[in-house]
């Protein structure tokens, strides 16, 4: 699940591509790792500056530029070369973004839901390793940070990305969709761990359903059948009950002898499988 350099870019492509203003070599290239701590800088990288609650990483870019960093993503003016734009973690999205659309040849999986995200992608990405190489999120990196910043460690030999989305309201699965729009998508569960910052348990499933949402034409959609809000995420495609099923559907698993849990497999456009 390692993760190579991201796609050299120039300086001046970087602005392009963040709509950003450059104060340095245009002909400059980034070809090490994009961070947002500057402890992690290394030569060729790009060092991402957010503000924190008890930091701001403005303060450390001449840090991250001794350290070997080529240049400092930021929003405000700092002594060492540098692009100046808007939002940084807009800036961030966008930089995946570019690398996701230069690299066809790379499937994308997503894995949401209210508890278990971080041990089902690890898992997924162990197996799906064996296939290819795959980058995954180094721990919990699902959100409008460490979701790009994961994209970002992809290069030319990549051939998967085993992506974890979380949110925190409406909008911000669909947002992350956006960055790496994946062809696979699984919903775990839909629980009361973000109840109260949405409202509500449908509004939470709402939010999740969002990823299957997000999936292309001959997509496919894992979901817990064992969970009512997650297996009703069948529809929100406007499947019909005359619509083609899946041929290969998940089989039935058993975790342990007291409990099993039944995943499906659904393609965008499809029926729910008889099996499940």
């Amino acid at each position: 699940m390692g993760g190579g350099p991201v796609i050299p870019l120039t300086l001046a492509r970087v602005a392009e591509i963040t709509g950003g203003r450059l104060h340095g070599e245009p002909d400059a290239v980034v070809t090490g790792e994009v961070v947002i701590d500057s402890r992690r800088a290394g030569p060729g990288g790009l060092f991402a500056a957010v503000p924190g609650e008890r930091a701001d990483g403005h303060d450390f870019a001449p840090a991250a530029v001794a350290a070997g960093a080529v240049a400092v993503l930021a929003t405000r003016p700092v002594p060492v070369p540098s692009v100046l734009v808007a939002d940084v973690p807009a800036a961030l999205a966008a930089l995946a973004r570019f690398v996701v659309d230069s690299l066809p040849a790379v499937t994308i999986a997503g894995i949401t839901g209210s508890s278990g995200k971080t041990t089902a992608k690890d898992l997924a990405a162990q197996l799906i390793e064996r296939l290819g190489p795959t980058i995954a999120p180094a721990g919990s990196f699902n959100n409008e940070f460490g979701h790009p910043l994961t994209v970002l460690r992809a290069d030319s030999s990549t051939r998967y990305l085993v992506l974890e989305l979380s949110a925190r309201g409406p909008g911000h699965i669909a947002y992350l969709c956006g960055i790496a729009p994946p062809r696979y998508g699984a919903v775990l569960n839909v629980g009361h761990a973000h109840a109260g910052e949405f409202g509500s348990l449908d509004q939470v499933a709402r939010a999740k359903g969002e990823l299957v949402e997000a999936l292309p034409a001959g997509g496919a959609a894992i979901l817990n059948a064992d969970d009512p809000r997650v297996l009703a995420m069948a529809r929100t495609r406007g499947s019909s009950p005359s619509a083609s099923r899946r041929t290969n559907p998940l089989r039935r698993t058993r975790s342990s002898r007291r409990s099993r849990r039944r995943m499906c497999g659904w393609t965008t456009s499809g029926d729910r499988p008889s099996s499940c």
